[in-house]
């Protein structure tokens, strides 16, 4: 992995966090382009992908909130040739959208999945038994689920430590994957403490050739000022110690 480490930035919430302040990150601002929240209209879609068009797919990219995990898509959409997927995130993101002319935070693996002709395989890991029975089995075949609760067991650990993709990986971390401790989000969480995290992001990079990460997560910025601080003390410590371990094994 190399290149830049890219803050893309929707909500305002990394001009508060400590971690971005190194001159050697890039910005890209967003804060101005409308349609964007959960859903991606098609004006949006057009923008961002002419705002993200000077940078490559390697590297590191926060993309602020989960309500932006779209961009995945459009990361991983530059990716010239065949690779694997690896989704860090407490839902699979695979619903269709409700509106078929945009794509939302929800439904961006799927439209991954039905238009990279490039994707091969792909991995959720952390996602809820409830929400993986509601996949549709038409991806079976290009998709490994290691759940949240498989997670509980030493069993999913020896796999996930033998699970090898024969392609390049691309990592996409949604931070609520991990449990409140570690980490605030604007949705539901899951049960990983950040050193489970890293210890599962670690066996990917010591055994895949990594292309690149995103990383969303950031909590909304309409909460109080109390509140919204400690959130952001949270958030920018995560957020630098997933810098420090990727740059780490770069």
């Amino acid at each position: 992995m190399k290149s830049p480490v890219i803050l893309m930035n929707f909500t305002h919430v990394y001009e508060q966090e400590s971690f971005t302040k190194n001159k050697k990150f890039a910005w890209i601002d967003c804060t101005d382009i409308t349609g964007t929240d959960c859903y991606c209209d098609k004006d949006a879609m057009r923008i961002l992908k002419e705002r993200i068009a000077a940078f490559p797919p390697e590297g590191i990219h926060f993309i602020d909130s989960g309500n932006h995990h779209y961009m995945s898509k459009l990361w991983t959409d530059k990716i010239a040739s065949p690779f694997s997927l690896v989704v860090f995130d407490h839902h699979p993101d695979m619903q269709p959208s409700l509106f078929d002319d945009m794509m939302s935070c929800g439904s961006w693996v799927e439209d991954v999945l039905d238009t990279n002709p490039n994707i091969r395989k792909l991995c959720i890991v952390g996602a809820s038994d409830e929400l993986i029975g509601k996949v549709n089995p038409v991806y079976s075949n290009r998709l490994i689920f290691y759940s949240e609760k498989a997670l509980d067991h030493e069993e999913a650990w020896k796999n996930f430590s033998a699970f090898h993709l024969n392609e390049p990986v691309y990592i996409s971390v949604d931070k609520d994957v991990l449990n409140r401790e570690s980490a605030i989000t604007n949705w539901d969480q899951g049960s990983l403490s950040l050193s489970e995290l890293e210890k599962l992001l670690v066996i990917i990079l010591k055994n895949e050739h990594v292309i690149g990460i995103d990383i969303c997560g950031e909590c909304s910025t309409t909460l109080s000022l109390f509140k919204m601080q400690q959130y952001e003390r949270i958030n920018s410590r995560v957020n630098e110690e997933l810098v420090r371990l990727f740059v780490h094994y770069s």
